[in-house]
């Protein structure tokens, strides 16, 4: 079952709007506009929809306490800045069909109170950038957005903000520093920013693919969606997958798939022998063959020891050494870290000069338990979550795969041969 992807998978659909409009594009915004934002807000909420980006803080909830806010203006603001290591399912919407994340803000602006929404994008991502900026052009000259869309007295513009390539810029306090011109670190919560968000404003803030989901739950229902996959986390998941896989890409599946049926059915196999998986990106932990029937839904997955986060499926089979691929995460993180807090700033400098000393054969057994101590402690003290995750995958990769990291240090190089030096 597709409901973000349904579109896209037709043959001959283009991103331009009229292929969108044929398709029953906007449809919902029409029937947004006849109803009261309160119906519609209660609509999201009997969705039991989750924030896709990996928090799954309830889609309901938040646009709750934006739509009471008080204060004025009020915005929209979309995290398109995509920066996960494995996660590529968000540029796929906005490439191929852009208009759907504009009737979704636009529909979002409606319940909440506001008539300015902003994309936050990846900058590398150009082809994205100009095909929405074409979107919003063609779809304000067809009344879609802008003054009084479609003759109501509803309007609501949507503009575009290119990041600078900070992977700390997906949590979401640290984009909106960004926004505001500001160095991308992240705020001190409370306030959250549904009260104290853009320019100090009450804002409701989503990654593309939660917002993708809005318009088919207004024009079919709440129920309707709440019904779909698992009820722990209803609807349906874009699962990226990359790695040793047969089939790599983007699959929509109802929440709750088996870990084993989405590589399996839908990926085509591991290419080799399965090793490890890590179902949430660098920032989850490693899963292995013992746990393959855990259900892809977000409850699930963190009862796994894991997490789902946003969807990147990255499979390795046994020709990877899994002390190498702990380095090259301590290397991702200690390079993003925006430096703000001590803990993560000092934490992933050090895992990654142990990891490094490791691989070249001038590592030591202690340095094993301190970097499950060091895990803790930044999980406890970091200002935001790339701090309090940097050492997932590494601490996984410890606990499940010990005896390469002690053959490592004992041997004083990688049975494997590849790791550096």
């Amino acid at each position: 079952m597709e409901i973000i992807l349904r579109n896209i998978h037709k043959q001959g659909y283009s991103p331009d709007i009229s292929s969108y409009i044929t398709e029953g594009g906007y449809k919902a915004l029409e029937q947004s506009l006849e109803v009261k934002p309160g119906h519609l807000l209660s609509e999201i909420k009997l969705s039991k929809l989750v924030g896709r980006g990996g928090a799954a803080f309830p889609t309901g909830l938040k646009w709750e306490l934006a739509h009471n806010a008080e204060e004025y203006p009020k915005y929209v603001v979309c995290n398109a800045d995509e920066g996960e290591p494995g996660t590529f399912k968000d540029r796929i919407i906005m490439e191929r069909d852009p208009h759907l994340l504009l009737e979704a803000m636009a529909i979002c602006g409606r319940i909440i109170g506001s008539t300015q929404g902003i994309i936050y994008i990846r900058g590398e991502y150009f082809d994205a950038y100009e095909i929405l900026k074409k979107a919003i052009l063609d779809a304000e000259k067809r009344k879609f957005l802008g003054r009084n869309i479609l003759g109501s007295d509803f309007s609501f513009n949507i503009r575009l903000y290119r990041g600078a390539g900070a992977y700390v810029c997906g949590e979401e306090t640290a984009l909106l520093d960004s926004l505001e011109g500001k160095k991308g670190q992240s705020r001190v919560k409370p306030p959250f920013p549904t009260f104290t968000g853009y320019e100090d404003k009450p804002t409701a803030l989503n990654n593309v693919e939660t917002l993708s989901n809005i318009p088919e739950i207004v024009l079919k229902g709440g129920e309707w969606f709440s019904k779909i996959g698992s009820p722990l986390s209803p609807g349906t998941k874009l699962y990226c997958l990359s790695g040793n896989i047969h089939k790599p890409g983007v699959y929509e599946l109802p929440t709750g798939t088996p870990l084993s049926e989405l590589l399996g059915k839908y990926g085509g196999g591991v290419e080799g022998k399965l090793k490890a998986v890590l179902p949430g990106g660098v920032s989850s932990s490693f899963l292995t063959d013992r746990e393959l029937s855990v259900n892809m839904d977000y409850p699930s997955v963190a009862k796994a020891g894991s997490a789902l986060g946003s969807g990147a499926v990255i499979v390795i089979n046994d020709t990877h050494c899994m002390v190498d691929i702990a380095k090259r995460c301590t290397e991702f993180f200690a390079h993003e870290s925006c430096g703000m807090c001590t803990p993560c700033r000092e934490g992933t400098k050090r895992a990654k000069e142990m990891l490094t000393g490791i691989t070249q054969g001038s590592g030591e057994l202690s340095s094993l338990e301190l970097l499950r101590d060091m895990r803790k402690v930044m999980y406890d003290t970091s200002r935001c979550g790339l701090g309090q995750s940097a050492l997932n995958a590494v601490v996984s990769a410890i606990e499940k795969f010990r005896d390469e990291f002690e053959e490592h240090i004992a041997a004083k190089k990688c049975n494997l041969g590849i790791c550096s030096g």
